[in-house]
């Protein structure tokens, strides 16, 4: 069996590639995103994305793309270089629900998740309701990110992988 550090190490790169195929998926496939329950939702990148580039084994540029309305051209010309997304901001919005969080691409971590506002407590007994209502929130954030990884990952060891996912992404890299 693989120790943690070694396997988190060598593995690390599948988030990194699952960032880069969501960021694809968002700009060009909108309409083949939804939630975990199959209701009508939709996924925008936020105004963060960090790619990475290693040059050999010793150098790693990493860009940073920050703004609100920042353009991506960067981005994508650092994907032609090789370079991949290790983290991206999203906004997820679902009905008249709106999610914010970044995902960590070598963890899938989410930090800076801002979920939609919950009702005040009007009592002590209304708190529970609250903070079941706030974990049910964090949770749909969660569920969007484990359904599109599992998606990514039903992709990525099919033998469709190359037709389906690489020339896709290549063509819209290079366009």
């Amino acid at each position: 069996m693989l120790d943690v550090s070694i396997s988190y190490n060598r593995y690390k790169f599948l988030g990194h590639e699952f960032l880069t195929w969501l960021w694809y998926r968002i700009e060009k496939e909108p309409d083949r995103i939804c939630g975990p329950d199959k209701e009508a939702a939709t996924l925008e990148i936020g105004n963060r994305i960090v790619i990475e580039n290693r040059q050999g084994d010793d150098s790693l540029e990493t860009i940073t793309i920050k703004g609100d309305d920042a353009g991506l051209e960067e981005g994508v010309l650092s994907l032609k270089k090789g370079a991949m997304v290790t983290e991206l901001n999203l906004i997820y919005r679902s009905m008249e629900n709106e999610w914010r969080f970044t995902v960590k691409g070598e963890s899938l971590n989410l930090s800076s998740l801002k979920t939609p506002e919950t009702a005040p407590a009007e009592s002590d007994s209304d708190i529970e309701g609250m903070v079941l209502e706030k974990i049910y929130l964090y949770d749909k954030a969660l569920a969007v990110i484990t359904f599109l990884f599992k998606q990514f990952v039903e992709l990525r060891v099919s033998d469709d992988w190359f037709e389906q996912g690489v020339e896709p992404m290549r063509r819209w890299i290079s366009a």
